[in-house]
């Protein structure tokens, strides 16, 4: 056969592969369109690089083992709307009737109701956050667990290290989970041994493996983006930090992160359990945790209605943009948003821009520097269309703000892990709390008034001042939202 001959095979073969992975883009289940599309022109214009980038990166797939062994963790677990959640002859949790289709729309997605009899603290700063978990720590009688995405072998990641050694020396059941990319610092260090040494059960999360092999068995990039720490089956914690320093060494020039934590007590910490039990059970099958099947105390510790959502690539599509844009759309008088990564999809830019259309006083914090300079440039293209619509767009000048909040009409609180951007939607395993206190919010609004005094507002004028590049920069990277 001729040169032209293999050269017109070749070109058939190439041509089918094109078309197979363009039809499997097109036919891939929970892919909104401006996705299909964006990787079609992807494909169709690089096919090899194309291809390749689709294979590693265009599927949400955690691998049909990693499914396969979840769904036999939940199965043994009780159903998220068990009695065994609820307290014993409660009354309905009181929430106006405004608010409780926020609360539907929660329990839609992972199943928990809300539950009262709870009381909650919003920690000082980051450092007050470790401090307070190793005392705790230190009071277990029964069980500590807790999971980080990033967990540093720093000071108050070393602090969290010899609370646990300490617990499991006095006979508390310990499991410590981490993140395998994420704290790859921790879990490759002599202290991940020496808990193990000292009877702390660790495991490692999604753990990658070979990275030449993974793609093939469930994306590489798909990660437990939660910090929850549950003891006793009574107290938890839930906020933005991770286990590390606020100097945050390993991106010091941002440092210092600064981050919200609350400390919560009651039958919610039930509720986090949960989340931690089916992430454990997946990776740690023969070590089951059946405190969940206990009854929980005839009375509660305070009067806060709250609730869980955990959301993440298992979970239904698109739960983590509906349960904002809920949020948003209940805000009547006021909305607060503080979030590090602003990457929307078209329906939560559209909720929050109505938001404000609607007269709702709408303010936003992100940060001045972010560590992600693809997030930081996407986030400000979007700048323009959030300040027509009235938005307050204010930038957080005093290190890199990671805190994760949302407040509506200083009543109700969203705080926990999960970002505004396309990876806490689609890609990370999440949690969060939703609760409803006046008090307690407004402890978060003074905390997110606080930002806004370190913050420095942003214009349409300072937007219309952007040089020509800079523009070009931050909408060509923002045209790759639907793909990031």
């Amino acid at each position: 056969m001729d040169f032209l001959g293999h050269s017109l095979i070749a070109f058939a073969i190439h041509t089918l592969i094109v078309l197979a992975v363009i039809g499997r883009i097109v036919l891939r289940p929970n892919r909104d369109p401006a996705s299909r599309i964006a990787w079609i022109v992807v494909v169709s214009t690089l096919p090899f690089i194309g291809i390749f980038a689709y294979l590693l990166l265009g599927e949400t797939n955690i691998g049909r083992r990693r499914v396969t062994r979840l769904q036999a963790a939940l199965a043994r677990l009780p159903r998220p709307d068990s009695l065994c959640f609820r307290l014993a002859n409660s009354a309905e949790p009181a929430i106006p009737e405004r608010y409780r289709p926020a609360f539907h729309l929660g329990q839609s997605i992972s199943g928990f109701a809300p539950v009262a009899g709870n009381k909650a603290l919003l920690m000082a700063d980051s450092n007050a956050t470790i401090d307070s978990m190793v005392a705790d720590i230190d009071g277990a009688t029964q069980h500590v667990h807790l999971l980080f995405y990033i967990w540093l072998p720093d000071t108050n990641g070393c602090k969290i290290v010899e609370a646990l050694k300490r617990a499991a020396g006095r006979g508390i059941i310990c499991r410590a989970m981490a993140d395998d990319l994420g704290s790859r610092a921790m879990i490759r260090s002599p202290h991940w041994q020496a808990m193990r040494a000292a009877g702390v059960r660790v495991a490692v999360g999604l753990p990658v493996g070979n990275p030449l092999l993974r793609p093939f068995v469930g994306r590489i990039d798909l990660r437990n983006h939660r910090k929850i720490v549950v003891i006793d089956d009574r107290v938890t914690y839930c906020g933005s930090q991770n286990c590390a320093d606020p100097e945050f060494l390993v991106k010091a020039k941002f440092a210092p992160w600064v981050d919200a934590v609350m400390r919560f007590e009651g039958p919610i910490a039930r509720q986090n359990q949960y989340l931690f039990a089916s992430d454990w059970m997946t990776y740690v099958p023969d070590d089951a945790i059946d405190c969940l099947e206990q009854p929980l105390p005839n009375h509660g510790i305070g009067d806060v209605p709250a609730q869980v959502i955990g959301t993440g690539p298992t979970v239904r599509a698109s739960a983590m943009p509906e349960m904002f844009e809920g949020l948003m759309f209940a805000a009547r008088r006021e909305l607060v948003i503080s979030t590090p990564y602003f990457v929307p999809n078209d329906s939560l830019l559209n909720a929050l821009c109505t938001t404000a259309w609607r007269g709702v006083d709408t303010t936003i914090i992100f940060p001045a520097r972010n560590d992600s300079w693809i997030v930081g440039a996407a986030s400000r293209s979007y700048y323009a269309d959030l300040l027509a619509a009235g938005v307050k767009v204010h930038e957080y000048q005093g290190g890199l703000l990671h805190t994760k909040s949302l407040t509506v009409d200083g009543e109700l609180t969203l705080i926990g892990s999960a970002n505004m951007d396309r990876r806490s939607f689609d890609l990370n395993y999440e949690n969060n709390i939703l609760f409803y206190d006046p008090a307690l919010t407004g402890e978060v609004r003074r905390r997110q008034q606080d930002y806004l005094a370190r913050s420095h507002r942003i214009t349409e004028e300072n937007v219309r001042a952007w040089s020509t590049p800079r523009r070009l920069w931050n909408n060509s990277i923002a045209m790759m939202g639907p793909l990031l």
